[in-house]
């Protein structure tokens, strides 16, 4: 722990709501929905303290949250919001229209199973779902990396101009209380520093947005904002090196868990990935050489780096919480796209475990791997329990 942080015993929500504390936006626009709910109730505890100096705005649903995010944005302020779920899916329409106005609006969203069936379960279909909308995608393991995550995206977003989304899963790290190293304000301002973007919405300077355009004015505006996103991953990985510098916590892009010599590595996104490492580390005592991917940037998909990660593996076991229906795994296909062409490339199963919130144990975990080596791989996910 770094000597200016602060040691708290903090959710994976109230550790956002502090990542978003020291952030400094000046607006929050919110609405509350299960299980994201705590991450507004301690921002207002900190507006009402005087500790958080945003304006906060409650207003009738999650489509009205992101309208409200948007213009904010435009007029040249830091802004943040949560969701999750059903308020995700709300706000799809405004998703587009804050990529395309290129507004770095940071966006927490708790990953819960969406309808129908009701449910409460972590899953995350909610947030890969909104893969093609233009925002960048994080999905953390713990509170920690919730709470600098959220400091890192800004960081990141605000260079490119595209907003960022943190996603984590609902309960198992939402709702879960673990030590958190809360950084001290100063050490962020120097991070971060405010946000002065070259463009704003200003009587004073006039200039417009929304307006209709030709043919190839969207085609050249589509191609910027690619080009930008392809700058990500390189600028998380020099965001997290300065984080680790001033920290000495770092998350990387993608991370590889004991994969120097691994024949089998299993890739995963969020909290299932504290329980693969316990898997790993069993199967390492019983002799047999597996290491873990976690991804942690999704969007845009680090190619490189995860053709880096998986080189030399035999057999690529990835574990997906979520389900496209169609498609099967989302992260599985997406694997398998980034392997296309690598020569000697492993051979990729892919495996819905854990959608909807079904448990995963370690065991299981374990048995999966075993399995993988003595079955071929096939094009769809299949589904375990």
């Amino acid at each position: 722990m770094n000597a200016g942080d602060s040691r708290m015993l903090l959710t994976g929500n109230h550790a956002v709501a502090w990542g978003a504390r020291l952030a400094r936006p000046k607006v929050a626009p919110v609405y509350p929905i299960t299980p994201q709910t705590p991450v507004l109730e301690l921002l207002t505890e900190f507006q009402a303290r005087g500790e958080f100096d945003a304006e906060i705005i409650t207003v009738e649903s999650e489509h009205s949250v992101m309208s409200a995010c948007i213009p904010a944005s435009l007029a040249g302020v830091r802004v943040f919001t949560a969701t999750a779920s059903q308020g995700l899916l709300l706000m799809h329409e405004l998703l587009h229209y804050a990529a395309g106005a290129r507004a770095p609006i940071v966006m927490a969203n708790v990953n819960r199973t969406v309808a129908s069936p009701w449910a409460f379960w972590p899953d995350q279909t909610d947030s890969v779902a909104q893969r093609d909308t233009g925002w960048i995608q994080f999905y953390v393991e713990s509170a920690q990396e919730a709470l600098d995550s959220v400091l890192q995206a800004y960081r990141v977003a605000e260079q490119v101009l595209l907003p960022a989304m943190i996603s984590l899963d609902a309960f198992y790290v939402s709702h879960a209380m673990e030590p958190v190293a809360v950084p001290a304000q100063d050490l962020v301002d120097a991070y971060l520093p405010p946000y002065d973007p070259p463009h704003r919405l200003d009587p004073a300077h006039p200039e417009a947005w929304g307006n209709v355009v030709t043919q190839d004015m969207y085609y050249r505006h589509r191609q910027d904002a690619e080009q930008q996103m392809s700058r990500v991953p390189q600028l998380v990985a020099e965001a997290d090196r300065e984080w680790a510098a001033r920290t000495g916590r770092s998350w990387g892009v993608v991370e590889r868990y004991r994969c120097d010599d691994a024949a089998n590595v299993i890739v995963t996104m969020g909290s299932m990935c504290g329980t693969a490492r316990d898997a790993v580390d069993a199967l390492r005592d019983a002799g047999e050489a597996v290491g873990l991917v976690k991804v942690r940037l999704f969007r845009p998909l680090p190619v490189a780096a995860l053709r880096a990660a998986l080189a030399g593996a035999g057999d690529v076991v990835v574990l997906d919480r979520n389900h496209s229906p169609g498609l099967g795994g989302v992260l599985h296909q997406e694997v398998r796209a980034a392997l296309y062409g690598v020569d000697r490339a492993p051979r990729v199963h892919g495996l819905l475990a854990g959608v909807g919130g079904v448990n995963v144990p370690v065991q299981r975990i374990m048995a999966f791997v075993r399995e993988a080596r003595q079955s071929s791989p096939q094009p769809e996910s299949i589904w375990v329990r």
